[in-house]
C-alpha cells in the first residue's frame, strides 16, 4: 500500500514538474536582461574621460575595462535583445490567437501552465513584454543616433509611437522625434526624458535638449549654461562610479576564475602524479554505510520535495486571496522567502520522519562541524567552480540562444535597490537555500546513492537531479557542473559546512553582481 501511494504521488507530482520544465523552453532567459544591464554600465563608463585623476591612469583604466568600441558593441547588443524580444512577443501573440480559437495544444509560458489558463493572463504577459520592448527601443534609438544612424533612430522611435503599450513611453518617443528633428517640442519633454530614461541614454537626450534650449547646435562648441554644466558634473561623477562598478564586476571572474584555474591545474597534477594524499583522491572511493534502501530515498525526494513544491504549495497559495503580480517588490521578496521556507520546513520534516527509525546514524552521516578546514574546502570549491561554470555557460548560451527560462529571483534581484529587499533575497539565496538544498541533495541523496553506485556516479546522479529541480532547461548544464563541484567538495571533506559555504558563496556572488548591475 505504501509503495502504491508513493507511485501515485510520484505521478501526480512529476506531471506538473515536467510540464513546467518543458514550458521553460518558451520563456526568455534573464541572461539577455543581464547583458543589457552590463551594456548600460559599459556605456556609462565609456563617458568618463579621466578628469578626476591624471590622464595616463584614466587611459589605462579605460583600456583595461572598456571595449575598444563600446558604442558599436552596445548597438549590437541592443539589436540582438530587440530581435529576441520581438520574436518572443510574436510567439505570445500566436498563442493568444490559438487560445481565442480554442486550440489549447500550444505550449504556453510556465506562468500560465501553473495557473488557470485564460485570455486575460496571456494579455498581461504580452503587455508586460511590449512595455519592455518599448523601453528598449527608446534606448536603441539613442544608440543609433550616436552611431550616425539618424534615419534608423527616427524609425525606431516611430515604432514606439505607433505600437507602444504605455502612453508615457509614446510621449517620450514623440519628444525624442521632435528633439532630433528640430521640431516644436511637446510639453513636459524634459520631465519625460528625466523620468523615462536612465544613465547614458538620459545624458544623451538631456544634452541635446539643453543645447537646443541654449541654441548651441555645434557639439564642438561648449554649452556654458547652468543646466549644461550641472549635467556635465553629473556625467563625470556617475561615469566614474560606473567604471568602478565595472571594475568590481570584472575583478571577481578574472581574479577568482584565474585563481580557480591554477588551483584546478594543481589539483589535477597532484592527482595524476599519484600522490598518496592527493586532495581529489581523498575519500574518492569511500562509500557511506547506508542503512535504508531505495524506497526511503524515493519517499524523501517525492514527498519531501516534488510533492510539496508542485502540489501542496500551489494548492495552499490558491486558497489565499493573494495576487502575486500586484505585490510590491518588498511583498514579492517576502513571498519568495515564505514559499521557499515552507518547502524547506516540509522537506526537512519529511526527512526527519523518514529516517527516525534508523537513528543513531552511522559515521559521516549529516556531519556538520565548524572548522577552518571546511571553510577552506568551500572557498577552494568556489574558486574551482568559477571557471568551470563560466566555460559551460558560454557553451550553454550557444545551445539555447536566449530561451529556456531563468530563476525568477534573478530578475527580481536585478530590479531591486531596496536594502530590505536585498536583505530578504540574501537570506533566502545565501542562507536558507544552501542549508536546505545541501542537506537534501548532498547530505542525504548523494550518500544514499552510494549504496547502489560508485561515489563518482552518485555525484553525477545527485547533481543532475539538483540541476533539473530548478525547473529551467537553460540552467541545467551550468547547475549540473556546479552540483558536481559541490558533490566532490562534500564527498572529500565529509562536512556539510564545506558544501554549504561553497553554495552560499556562489549565490552571494550572483546577488552582488545583480545589485551592481541593477544600480546602473
Amino acid at each position: 500500500m505504501k509503495r502504491l501511494i508513493l507511485a501515485l504521488l510520484t505521478i501526480v507530482s512529476l506531471i506538473p514538474f515536467f510540464l513546467s520544465l518543458v514550458s521553460s523552453l518558451e520563456e526568455p532567459q534573464v541572461q539577455s536582461q543581464l547583458e543589457l544591464s552590463q551594456t548600460n554600465l559599459l556605456l556609462e563608463a565609456a563617458a568618463w574621460q579621466g578628469e578626476a585623476v591624471d590622464e595616463s591612469l584614466g587611459a589605462t583604466l579605460r583600456t583595461a575595462l572598456l571595449e575598444s568600441q563600446p558604442y558599436a558593441a552596445g548597438l549590437k547588443q541592443y539589436e540582438a535583445a530587440r530581435t529576441e524580444l520581438t520574436t518572443y512577443l510574436e510567439k505570445l501573440r500566436g498563442q493568444l490567437t490559438a487560445l481565442d480559437q480554442g486550440d489549447l495544444d500550444q505550449t504556453l509560458p510556465k506562468t500560465l501552465v501553473n495557473s488557470s489558463v485564460n485570455r486575460q493572463q496571456l494579455n498581461n504577459v504580452i503587455a508586460k513584454n511590449q512595455s519592455q520592448l518599448d523601453r528598449l527601443n527608446l534606448n536603441f534609438g539613442l544608440i543609433q543616433q550616436h552611431e550616425n544612424q539618424p534615419e534608423k533612430a527616427l524609425e525606431t522611435w516611430q515604432t514606439v509611437v505607433n505600437n507602444g503599450e504605455s502612453a508615457k513611453d509614446k510621449d517620450t518617443a514623440q519628444g525624442l522625434l521632435a528633439l532630433y528633428q528640430n521640431k516644436s517640442l511637446p510639453p513636459e519633454t524634459e520631465t519625460l526624458l528625466e523620468n523615462r530614461l536612465t544613465g547614458w541614454f538620459q545624458w544623451q537626450a538631456l544634452e541635446q535638449f539643453y543645447r537646443r534650449q541654449a541654441n548651441v547646435s555645434n557639439f564642438d562648441q561648449p554649452c556654458a549654461t547652468e543646466v549644461c554644466l550641472a549635467l556635465d558634473q553629473t556625467i563625470t561623477t556617475q561615469s566614474q562610479q560606473a567604471l568602478l562598478k565595472l571594475g568590481l564586476l570584472n575583478s571577481l571572474p578574472l581574479l577568482g576564475g584565474g585563481t580557480g584555474v591554477l588551483l584546478l591545474i594543481g589539483l589535477l597534477l597532484q592527482w595524476a602524479l599519484g600522490h598518496e594524499k592527493a586532495i581529489l583522491a581523498t575519500n574518492a572511493q569511500t562509500k557511506w554505510e547506508t542503512p535504508w534502501d531505495w524506497e526511503t530515498i524515493w519517499q524523501v525526494l517525492v514527498v519531501g520535495f516534488f510533492f510539496s513544491s508542485q502540489i501542496l504549495l500551489p494548492l495552499a497559495i490558491g486558497f489565499l486571496p493573494l495576487q502575486v503580480n500586484s505585490l510590491s517588490l518588498v511583498g514579492k521578496a517576502v513571498y519568495v522567502l515564505a514559499t521557499y521556507a515552507a518547502i524547506a520546513i516540509w522537506g526537512i520534516g519529511v526527512l526527519v520522519i523518514s529516517l527516525r527509525t534508523f537513528r543513531p546514524f552511522p559515521a559521516d552521516w549529516f556531519k556538520f562541524t565548524f572548522s577552518f578546514k571546511a571553510i577552506l574546502w568551500g572557498l577552494g570549491g568556489y574558486l574551482v567552480a568559477l571557471p568551470l561554470v563560466v566555460l559551460i555557460s558560454l557553451v550553454n548560451q550557444e545551445i539555447w540562444q536566449g530561451q529556456g527560462g531563468s530563476n525568477p529571483l534573478l530578475s527580481l534581484a536585478l530590479d531591486s535597490q531596496n536594502w530590505l529587499v536585498l536583505g530578504i533575497f540574501f537570506f533566502t539565496a545565501a542562507v536558507l537555500a544552501p542549508f536546505f538544498e545541501e542537506l537534501i541533495f548532498r547530505g542525504f541523496l548523494l550518500p544514499s546513492l552510494t549504496r547502489y553506485f560508485p561515489v563518482w556516479l552518485a555525484i553525477l546522479a545527485s547533481s543532475l537531479l539538483f540541476a533539473i529541480a530548478h525547473l529551467n532547461l537553460s540552467e541545467v548544464l551550468p547547475l549540473f557542473v556546479l552540483g558536481c563541484v559541490l558533490g566532490v567538495v562534500y564527498s572529500r571533506s565529509r562536512n556539510l559546512l564545506a558544501s554549504m559555504v561553497l553554495h552560499s558563496l556562489w549565490n552571494s556572488g550572483t546577488l552582488i553582481s545583480l545589485f551592481i548591475l541593477g544600480s546602473s
